[in-house]
């Protein structure tokens, strides 16, 4: 399990020092039976990184959860992405996730929501659908 944390740690850590210019930090949270809480970092109009912790959970099952995400439509009001990542611990696999972000209130941008679908492959055999709605702050211009 420390091996995958680690790859995975790194993998996020280089992701996010290797671009530059647009940036900015978001915290999240994912409500569902298998709650999330994340921080992000949107690279650009188009890319984003998230480090998900799976929040339901006891300390020993505690799961962290690395994606990258592409933004396939970037409306002034709504995003929908796709994305790609990886968890360990509770569940050691990949991760497809799919959602919409909308910005419920125009004059407060940095709030969204967002719904989100997202298949994970188990390295164990299992494949479990999850879904979640949640909220979103994003902190800077």
């Amino acid at each position: 399990m420390t091996r995958y944390f680690k790859i995975l740690l790194l993998f996020g850590f280089l992701s996010i020092i290797s671009l530059q210019g647009f940036s900015q930090w978001s915290v999240s949270y994912y409500s569902s039976s298998l709650s999330k809480v994340g921080v992000g970092y949107d690279f650009s109009e188009r890319f984003h990184s998230e480090l998900r912790l799976y929040s339901n959970t006891t300390v020993e099952d505690i799961t962290p959860e690395f994606i990258l995400g592409y933004n396939v439509v970037n409306a002034e009001n709504h995003k929908i992405y796709l994305g790609v990542g990886g968890n360990v611990n509770y569940f050691t696999g990949f991760v497809l996730p799919f959602g919409v972000r909308f910005t419920p209130v125009e004059s407060f941008d940095r709030f969204s929501l967002h719904v989100e679908v997202q298949p994970t492959y188990d390295f164990e055999g299992d494949v479990i659908i999850q879904s979640a709605w949640g909220i979103r702050y994003r902190f800077g211009e």
